[in-house]
């Protein structure tokens, strides 16, 4: 049988840091094996959002993400030869979240000045997914030019938006229902939040008993 292929996760300078960790302590929680590149900005993001000390970039992987069910590989993101660089490596497909508009903009133009710019060129010429989650507000034209290219080109665009038909009462909840969007276009199955149409509430839902 072969092995399942990993998920390549991407996070960026944006602002939303917090989501890009749910998906990957969710993806870890359930077995999966993930390659990681985070860009400086992504870094600093991490520090400033969330208090991690980036000084020692893979012992704060280590502290957040060791010890659940999945594994994970972390690639600086200067490394341009990095195996998620090339064609031959086999992946499901990349998700960049939180991704900036500078990521998104690199991405839709074909630029590889980064291992996660490369790492999305590869997805492209290749066919495989790419999930792109901005977060930016108010756009400007260029920025909805450069999503509209890449909608046309087969990327999925989840804008970092809440919902509230579910009944969120927590900002753990209105992260789990962005991360639980994802998954579904990851398609992977999950209880992050209540469904629309669903009468009960899942029994141990990841919103009501977290663990970081």
């Amino acid at each position: 049988m072969e092995k399942q292929r990993p998920w390549v996760i991407g996070f960026t300078g944006a602002s939303g840091a917090l989501y890009g960790v749910r998906l990957c302590q969710c993806l870890l929680d359930q077995g999966h094996h993930i390659h990681l590149l985070i860009t400086d900005a992504g870094w600093r993001v991490l520090k400033e959002e969330l208090g991690w000390d980036v000084t020692r970039r893979s012992e704060a992987l280590s502290v957040h993400f060791a010890g659940r069910a999945g594994t994970y590989d972390y690639h600086p993101i200067q490394d341009i030869g990095g195996p998620t660089a090339s064609g031959s490596f086999r992946s499901q497909g990349l998700v960049v979240i939180p991704c900036s508009m500078g990521t998104l903009s690199a991405i839709s133009h074909g630029a590889s000045d980064n291992l996660l710019e490369r790492t999305a060129d590869v997805m492209l010429k290749e066919g495989r997914p790419i999930i792109l989650v901005p977060r930016e507000t108010p756009l400007h034209a260029i920025h909805l030019e450069n999503m509209l290219k890449l909608a046309q080109l087969g990327v999925k665009i989840i804008p970092a938006m809440p919902a509230f038909y579910h009944g969120p009462k927590t900002l753990d909840d209105i992260v789990d229902f962005l991360v639980g969007k994802v998954l579904d276009s990851m398609g992977l199955d999950h209880q992050l939040y209540k469904r629309w149409g669903e009468t009960d509430e899942h029994d141990g839902a990841a919103g009501s008993n977290r663990t970081n």
